[in-house]
């Protein structure tokens, strides 16, 4: 796949080396060009020297050839604006980095559906960790060829369990409704904005991301050509 990062930060950084030794093609934009040759030293990945928020740069980075665009600068607006400008590119999947927990109900009615808040996940960890429980990464768990996944669920794969037709070796086992987790089980309907979890196995994954990924809106001049 190819991913493309807006900002050079530490959590870009990260996730750059993940991917990079998962082969997937890196690109990060950067405004400042003395990081970018600091960073060229390190990283087999490209890079794309401009301000990440502005249409011209987002596009010259291919969002047409992209399959996710990451907004992780530490400023929460500046990632909102470029994740607004990437989604008007056409970059399928577009994932926007928040510092600041007051600007989530901002996100969800810009419809910026896929919002990470790493003070919220950590405090949950935290909270988690006083109160005695055993934590355990989802990676940790998941061992072999098992695979996890999370899709969105909207009109195309509404319904019951048992109705999206999955491979064998393959499992919806729970769910989330407005941040409420529930077991799944073949007859468990599933609500437009759900987030249903999957277990598989590997050589499903792509497929099934391929398959299951929320459709994306038609634009309004592509809806009236059809028209």
């Amino acid at each position: 796949m190819r991913v493309v990062l807006v900002g050079a930060g530490d959590l870009s950084i990260e996730t750059a080396k993940l991917l990079i030794d998962r082969k997937h093609e890196v690109v990060i934009i950067e405004s400042d060009k003395e990081r970018i040759d600091e960073l060229s030293e390190m990283l087999d990945c490209s890079f794309l020297h401009g301000d990440g928020s502005k249409p011209h740069v987002l596009n010259e980075a291919g969002p047409e050839h992209t399959n996710f665009l990451f907004c992780l600068t530490e400023n929460d607006q500046y990632n909102i604006i470029a994740a607004l400008v990437g989604r008007s590119l056409g970059y399928s999947h577009v994932v926007v980095r928040i510092h600041d927990a007051d600007y989530l109900k901002i996100c969800q009615e810009l419809k910026l559906e896929h919002t990470i808040t790493p003070s919220k996940t950590i405090g949950r960890y935290l909270a988690d960790m006083v109160s005695g429980v055993d934590i355990l990464e989802l990676s940790s768990l998941i061992k072999g060829e098992a695979r996890g996944l999370m899709i969105k669920i909207d009109k195309k794969t509404k319904g019951r369990v048992d109705q999206l037709e999955l491979p064998d070796e393959t499992r919806v086992i729970c769910f989330y409704r407005d941040d409420v987790f529930h077991l799944a089980d073949p007859e468990t309907e599933l609500h437009v904005d759900d987030e249903a979890i999957i277990l598989t196995h590997s050589r499903h994954l792509a497929d099934l991301t391929r398959r299951l990924q929320p459709e994306t809106k038609e634009s309004d001049n592509d809806a009236e050509q059809k028209a």
